[in-house]
């Protein structure tokens, strides 16, 4: 587990390098960029954070097929050091998101859960698209998670993804009515705090995400993984704080880095003066179709010289438009992201050109 700081876990759900020679199209089997996403995961830890490996953020049902997503599970836990900080996503990609039997979704995800545990990764709990689309109301997902978590070794995280990151979890948890929803997960979570370390809430709603973390039994993280309000999540209250575990935090991870230490040392202000000015990028990278922000994600590294190409699986890089990405491009500039800005304006001219727009510097 990675001890660089010590007032807050610091997760960054981390993107994964495409094959760029590969016939990555949509709907192919991913083909990936061993060498290149194993350094980023290096680059990541390196920094002190945590990696959430797997996830939606790795194009989990958006290009990433559970044949390549065990291959990159093992091999991020291969690489990974004693103190390295690193959970993996379970989920049910195997099925389609139709309705299946409560007993087929239990037995994809443990065997997933084996998957991840073999290999000597944490676990979190990710929604299921077949769970919504099977589910009949609460007692469902009360049955079927404390059946899970009744198999899972150690302890596990538990994530709510709300519907703008995956339209099809509309009413995860058993009903459309988040106060409903909430209260059933909030059930789950006391009815099984032994195993569980935390929860991820995705929801981009500071105020239902507080709200919830006060419900918490003692000793259960709330890792925050909304992209549009998490300094001050982060920084929290007198009441408490979230941990974090965040796509956003893959391309601002420097800025995190430097930002959590600010809190290590008992200085908001500094926390809040490094992060406060990343909020636009992070709300143009995630804006809607929320989905879609994998694209934002993979753009950044390219531009930052993460590797050599902007190119994804699924074929995901056009799932933006260039006017979108110019507006990262420029939001980037503006908290000075780039270590090497002359590279990211070159790269960023080069994609300028090849999309019909005449190229220009800002660096």
């Amino acid at each position: 587990m990675s001890r660089e700081f010590h007032s807050r876990v610091i997760y960054s759900a981390v993107h994964v390098v495409a094959d760029p020679l590969a016939d990555n199209g949509p709907g192919r089997p991913a083909a990936v960029d061993w060498d290149a996403t194993i350094r980023y995961r290096r680059h990541l830890w390196d920094l002190g954070l945590g990696v959430a490996d797997a996830m939606d953020t790795a194009q989990r049902g958006m290009g990433l097929d559970w044949e390549a997503t065990k291959e990159l599970i093992r091999r991020s836990a291969d690489a990974a050091g004693p103190e390295d900080l690193l959970a993996c996503g379970v989920g049910t990609d195997q099925l389609p998101a139709a309705p299946a039997t409560l007993d087929r979704i239990k037995a994809t995800y443990l065997d997933q859960l084996a998957v991840v545990e073999d290999a000597g990764a944490g676990a979190i709990l990710m929604c299921s698209r077949a769970m919504a689309a099977t589910a009949t109301g609460p007692d469902d997902y009360r049955n079927l998670y404390g059946e899970l978590l009744n198999q899972v070794s150690g302890k596990a995280i538990l994530h709510w993804l709300g519907p703008m990151f995956d339209p099809a979890l509309e009413g995860y948890w058993g009903s459309t009515d988040l106060n409903e929803a909430a209260d059933t997960f909030v059930e789950i979570i006391a009815e099984n705090a032994a195993k569980i370390d935390g929860i991820k809430m995705s929801l981009l709603d500071a105020d239902a995400e507080i709200a919830l973390r006060r419900r918490l039994p003692e000793g259960v993280r709330c890792y925050t993984g909304d992209d549009f309000n998490y300094p001050e999540l982060i920084a929290g209250d007198e009441q408490g704080h979230s941990d974090a575990l965040l796509g956003i935090f893959d391309p601002l991870a420097p800025l995190a880095a430097a930002a959590v230490k600010r809190l290590d040392e008992n200085d908001e202000a500094g926390f809040r003066a490094i992060l406060d000015p990343t909020v636009p990028l992070a709300r143009k990278v995630f804006e809607h179709p929320t989905f879609n922000y994998k694209t934002g994600v993979v753009f950044l590294a390219w531009l930052a010289g993460h590797q050599d190409h902007f190119r994804m699986v699924g074929g995901l890089e056009a799932a933006r438009t260039i006017g979108h990405l110019t507006e990262v491009y420029d939001l980037a500039c503006d908290i000075d992201l780039f270590e090497d800005p002359a590279l990211a304006a070159d790269r960023f001219d080069a994609l300028l050109k090849v999309s019909g727009r005449p190229p220009r510097r800002k660096a």
